[in-house]
């Protein structure tokens, strides 16, 4: 035994002894033992396609890499022709160009910079409105902070939308609101009205909108998802957070920044310096190139993914689901088909079938009696996996 290791659970702070657990948490265990009797698995559980990503990015980064300039910190300001470069598609994509300057923050991808903004905000006890289900870090950032978490189930009733009026129906102290739409996991998507109706409620409630756009790209059928540049005052209460994960496929190379209020842009990468010193410079390299060029390759990918889309929703009908085609996000989510919960029901196929999926109740209590099937892998596979399934059921 390790020196210290008696008392370190002791050690350990309350708020991380207190943060929840993962669900499922024994999967890998579960994928290798059925790999070891000679299972393939498939994986429809994270949000990571098989897909490759671009070669303007491959290409940028290899030659980035060589240029003895881009080896030293980023900093937080990151490399200038990135900031220029995200602020010439929010102008193509938005319709105005945010000051790459002021109104943009580079990030080690959404994820850290959404989790981190949560400092920037919060005092212990103030209140924040956190969607159910929803992404980890929502929770997790503020609930590190000291806040009080309120949860908003999202229901199908309300096509699966956080209601304004639950904004203005918040507890006292009410300070920082999450958003995400296209939405993870539910795939339910907004139009202009609903947002511009969303800051108004946070206007007047005094509050923060922070708008998870991750996933702004990632959309079908000739959907073109808001944001809050398309909302007059949308970037006085609020700050919007991109990916190049999901567009691109660039999921591991961490990268996608923040754009908004600058006095709230300021704050992020102020409480960031003490954090981290900036993505790579070279990897910045290759998301301006990628952003430069993006549609040269995005009309392709989409189209894969919509064809993965259709093909999942054929499968997983046929298995029994009730599965509707999102019109963005990577995913479908589907009523479980039995009167299991959903974390039983996703071990019992992935024992059963070797089909790995998402439990609602991951994403949190409102999730339960869902789970999720992400298009990570090619057609056949999904058909597979509807195969597989629907054998059990």
């Amino acid at each position: 035994m390790s020196p210290g290791t008696e008392t370190s659970g002791r050690a350990l702070a309350r708020r991380f002894r207190e943060l929840p657990g993962y669900p499922l948490e024994d999967i890998p265990r579960i994928k290798e033992e059925l790999r070891s009797r000679g299972v393939e698995v498939i994986d429809l559980g994270a949000g990571d396609p098989d897909l490759d990503v671009p070669e303007a990015a491959r290409s940028a980064l290899k030659r980035a890499a060589d240029d003895p300039e881009l080896q030293g910190y980023a900093f937080q300001r990151g490399l200038p022709a990135f900031r220029e470069s995200v602020a010439d598609f929010m102008e193509r994509r938005f319709g105005r160009r945010p000051d790459p300057d002021d109104d943009l923050l580079p990030l080690l991808g959404s994820k850290e910079g959404i989790a981190h903004f949560a400092f920037t905000v919060l005092d212990p006890g103030d209140r924040v409105l956190v969607p159910d289900p929803g992404y980890a870090p929502y929770f997790g950032g503020s609930y590190l902070a000291g806040a009080e978490v309120e949860r908003v189930e999202l229901r199908a009733e309300h096509g699966f939308r956080l209601p304004p009026e639950a904004i203005r129906g918040a507890g006292d102290g009410l300070k920082l609101v999450y958003l995400n739409y296209p939405n993870n996991p539910t795939g339910a998507c907004v139009d202009r009205d609903y947002l511009r109706r969303a800051v108004e409620a946070c206007r007047e409630r005094d509050a923060v909108l922070l708008y998870d756009h991750a996933y702004s790209e990632v959309a079908f059928d000739g959907y073109r998802p808001p944001g809050l540049l398309d909302v007059p005052g949308g970037t006085d209460v609020g700050i919007e957070f991109h990916s190049l994960s999901k567009t691109f496929n660039m999921t591991g190379w961490r990268l996608g920044w923040a754009v908004g209020n600058p006095t709230l842009v300021r704050a992020l990468s102020r409480v960031k310096s003490f954090f981290d010193t900036g993505a790579y410079l070279p990897i910045q390299a290759a998301g301006a190139e990628t952003l430069d060029r993006m549609d040269a390759f995005l009309p392709g990918h989409l189209e894969t993914l919509r064809r993965r889309r259709d093909a999942a929703v054929e499968a997983f009908r046929g298995a029994g689901f009730e599965a509707e085609a999102p019109r963005a996000t990577l995913y479908l989510w589907m009523p479980v088909p039995t009167d299991e919960a959903s974390e039983d029901f996703a071990r019992r196929v992935l024992e059963e079938t070797g089909v790995v999926l998402m439990p609602g109740s991951a994403l949190g209590a409102g999730g339960e009696g869902y789970v999720r099937a992400a298009l990570t892998v090619p057609e056949g596979r999904l058909r597979e996996a509807g195969r597989r399934i629907g054998a059990i059921l």
